[in-house]
Parts: structure tokens; C-alpha cells; sequence
């Protein structure tokens, strides 16, 4: 059997010494170090650590940081992870490695006969995939019928007052109601009180009565819309406050001056260029909008979900439609692939909807998906974290699915607030230069050619 679960691997050298001594040094004499030389009673700083933070002071404990591995744990794990914005990931690709033989997580079933069932459908789904990659489809396609309890790898690097929200959620909060990621979290909570004990004092009594999750008592039907991505709102005057903003971070001119200048189109479009390629472009931030995207694979789902500076949120997996599939042109071509392809998601939905009608429990159901199966979620970008986002998506390195995102969510930019996203795109069209080194498509001009006109 393989070894599973969360390893805590790596936690800042002085632990919870630097947590203290930043809790005494707003109220004691002395410098930095002299406060921190004195930091050094493990008693002491547990107990007043626990102190500083019950008064509600928690960035103390941000100065630790911790290292954790997450071995052979299921992709709903990992999930689950990724949405902590303030927690730093490094996961295994499933487009460019083979997961054939990965393995998957096996819920506790109340009896084998289901136990049975379940692993008979996984392992047809994992030669599903094995078929489709000895038969020339790209791993990155492949990959969309590997069902939602394969085990993923992958280091998460966090820091103390992250650990405790992820935690929280973990033990008490929406991934309590998953067996798997609950079990984890009582074992990370156990490593992780060893090392920092004054972060973890009545952590139980503390949280107990913590809630993530909302019920607003609605019902819908789903609906499935026409586009990629809808934009739901926007700063309405975006690029006249990027370029306001910009004025008065650099000059601290009066709010009138910055508004006679930007009204003349030449200067607005010169300071807009001149922010974009600058080497803190911050003003940028000052724009801001909400997009839906719509039909999301969950494989697509972890790209979106790795870019950090965003407001994402993401409905619970499953939530996710067992009906809608994504199918990619690697497998539309050749009728017996696509025969293959199609055949699992009839036989997931068919399997999820057997384990639904027999009783089985949401932490059971939420692994009977593949990750070609969508929904939707919604995000709030700023002009900044859209810059690296188009950079790097609208590349021909991209994965597929998201460039179609990209391209789609960049053309309806562009009608909004064109003087700001002409200035968007690939690495390429923005500099006239390609970072992949040996990887380059070779496209440059065609690149260049295609954004400009977009």
C-alpha cells in the first residue's frame, strides 16, 4: 500500500521564538535582536503567544513558516488546498506526467460489496486513460477522464495564521465534511502543535462553533450559457483611474490636475503604456472586474485557481454537472477514441447516480466525477494579477482550454476599457521577446500579428 497523508518537511529555524519576540517588541524596550535574544523560553513564549493572539492580534504568528508534503492524497485534497490564496504550491502536472499508475483514494464503505463497485468503475476509468495515451492522445487530454480520487503530489508552504485558517476549515469547517481531508487535518494539526505549541492552545474550544459554509435557501435550475466567461461588473472608469492613480503616486498632484491631464487621449494612453511596462506597475490595481466563467473543467479548474491574487470562489466539487463534459479535438477525430472518451462519462454518471440512489454519503460522492466534468465559478481580478494572468495563458505553452478562456475574457477587455487592454497578451506581444527558451513556438510575429488585431 502506498504511504499517504501530510507531512509537515521543513518549519522556520527559531519555530515560535520569532512569534513571541514580535509580540513583545511593540511593548518592550530594546532592538530587534536584543527583544529576540530574550525570546528563547519555550514556556514562556507558548504562553504568551496564546495570549497575544486570543486579543485578536494573529499577525504575530505570521512570522513562522511552515513546509508541508502532501503524499498520494486524492486531487480533492489538493483542491481543497489550492483555494488558500496565501499558502504558496508546487503540484505534480498531470500534462506532462503519465498518471496511469498513480493509484487512488479508496473511501472507508460500509461494506465491500460497494468497496467493489467503486474500485471496479475507478480502474476502468484509469484503463480508459491508459488507452487513450497508447493510442497518441496528449496526457494534457488524456487526463480529463481520470476520476476525482486519483492521488495527487504536491509542497505547500504556508505561514503560521494560514495554517491555523486551513486548519480550521480542515477540522471544523466545509472540508470537515470529507473524511479524507478531516483525518488530515487532525494529523497536520498534531505535527504542527509539537513544533509551535503556543499557535494551538484550546485550538478544539476555539473553533468548535467555526462555520464556512452558508445556506441561503434557494433552488435553481442549471442552465448552461453560450460563453466562456461572463463579465459580471468592472471598474467603470478603469483606465482613467489607472492612469489618475499613477499621477498621484508619482507626482502627488492635486485630484483636478491628474483630471485635466488624463482627459487629453494622448497622455492617458502614454501613462497607461508607461505603468504597463514599468517594473511596479501597482496603478494598474486601481482596475478592477468580476468575471464568471462558465463550463470549467475541473482539470482547467486548478490553473485558474493557482494564479494567488484574486478573489475566487469556487463551488463545492459536488456541485459539479455529471451532464456536461468537455471533449478535447485530440479525441473528436478518430471515432474509436471518442467512443472511449464519451463511454466514461456515461458510466460516471451512471455510477454516481447508483451510489446517490443507495444511500452513499457526500464524502463518498465527491470522487464519483472526472475531471472533464464543469461548473462555474466566479473571480475578482485587478488590472495587476490580469497582466501576469493574459501573460501567461494566452502563451501556445498554455493549456489549451484556458487560452480559450483567455482569449475570450481579453476580447470583451478590450471593448471595455481598449486603451488598457491593447496593452495585453503573451510574453511575446508584450516585450517582443519569448521566455521558453528551447519550448518557443517560433511565432513571434504571427503572435505579435494576432493580439494586435484581437
Amino acid at each position: 500500500m502506498k504511504k499517504s497523508g501530510v507531512f509537515v518537511i521543513g518549519v522556520s529555524d527559531c519555530k515560535q521564538e520569532v512569534c513571541a519576540a514580535s509580540g513583545r517588541i511593540s511593548t518592550q524596550n530594546g532592538t530587534a535582536l536584543e527583544i529576540f535574544e530574550k525570546s528563547h523560553d519555550e514556556e514562556k513564549n507558548t504562553k504568551l503567544i496564546d495570549k497575544v493572539t486570543r486579543s485578536g492580534h494573529t499577525s504575530t504568528v505570521e512570522h513562522v513558516f511552515f513546509n508541508l508534503a502532501f503524499e498520494n492524497v486524492s486531487v480533492v485534497v489538493e483542491q481543497f488546498m489550492i483555494e488558500f490564496r496565501l499558502a504558496s504550491f508546487t503540484v505534480k502536472s498531470r500534462r506532462y506526467v503519465d498518471f496511469a499508475d498513480c493509484g487512488y483514494f479508496v473511501p472507508e464503505f460500509a461494506d465491500e460489496k460497494t468497496e467493489k463497485i467503486y474500485k471496479d468503475n475507478m480502474d476502468s476509468f484509469f484503463g480508459a486513460y491508459s488507452f487513450l495515451t497508447e493510442n497518441g492522445v496528449p496526457k494534457e487530454d488524456a487526463r480529463f477522464v481520470l476520476p476525482y480520487c486519483f492521488y495527487s503530489n504536491f509542497y505547500c508552504s504556508l505561514n503560521g495564521r494560514e495554517i491555523i485558517n486551513v486548519l480550521r476549515a480542515m477540522i471544523y469547517g466545509r472540508g470537515s465534511k470529507i473524511d479524507e481531508i478531516k483525518t488530515l487535518g487532525e494529523s497536520l494539526l498534531k505535527q504542527c502543535r509539537e513544533l509551535t505549541p503556543g499557535l494551538f492552545i484550546d485550538f478544539e474550544e476555539k473553533n468548535k462553533n467555526y462555520s464556512d459554509e452558508i445556506d441561503l435557501g434557494f433552488s435553481f435550475a442549471n442552465k448552461k450559457s453560450d460563453s466562456l466567461c461572463d463579465i459580471l461588473s468592472y471598474s467603470a472608469d478603469g483606465e482613467k483611474n489607472v492612469a489618475v492613480t499613477a499621477l498621484i503616486e508619482n507626482y502627488n498632484c492635486s485630484n483636478e490636475d491628474a483630471e485635466k491631464t488624463v482627459s487629453d487621449k494622448e497622455n492617458l494612453q502614454k501613462i497607461i503604456k508607461t505603468v504597463f511596462d514599468s517594473s511596479r506597475p501597482r496603478a494598474l490595481e486601481s482596475f478592477n472586474c468580476t468575471v464568471r466563467f462558465n463550463g470549467v473543467s475541473l482539470a482547467c479548474l486548478t490553473h485558474f485557481a493557482r494564479h494567488r491574487m484574486q478573489s475566487i470562489c469556487i463551488p463545492n466539487l459536488l456541485k459539479a454537472s455529471r451532464e456536461n463534459y468537455i471533449i478535447p479535438d485530440t479525441v473528436k477525430s478518430d471515432e474509436t477514441l471518442l467512443d472511449v472518451y464519451v463511454s466514461c462519462f456515461d458510466r460516471m454518471k451512471s455510477f454516481y447516480e447508483e451510489m446517490k440512489e443507495n444511500g452513499a454519503a457526500d464524502s463518498e460522492l465527491v470522487y464519483c466525477v472526472l475531471s472533464g466534468n464543469t461548473l462555474d465559478f466566479v473571480s475578482t481580478l485587478n488590472g495587476r494579477e490580469l497582466q501576469l494572468f493574459f501573460r501567461l495563458r494566452s502563451c501556445t505553452r498554455a493549456q489549451w482550454e484556458i487560452q480559450a478562456y483567455c482569449l475570450e475574457l481579453l476580447g470583451k477587455l478590450r471593448e471595455i476599457a481598449p486603451l488598457l487592454f491593447v496593452n495585453y497578451g503573451p510574453s511575446c506581444y508584450i516585450s517582443g521577446k519569448c521566455p521558453e527558451g528551447k519550448f518557443s513556438c517560433g511565432r513571434i510575429l504571427e503572435m505579435k500579428e494576432k493580439f494586435s488585431k484581437l
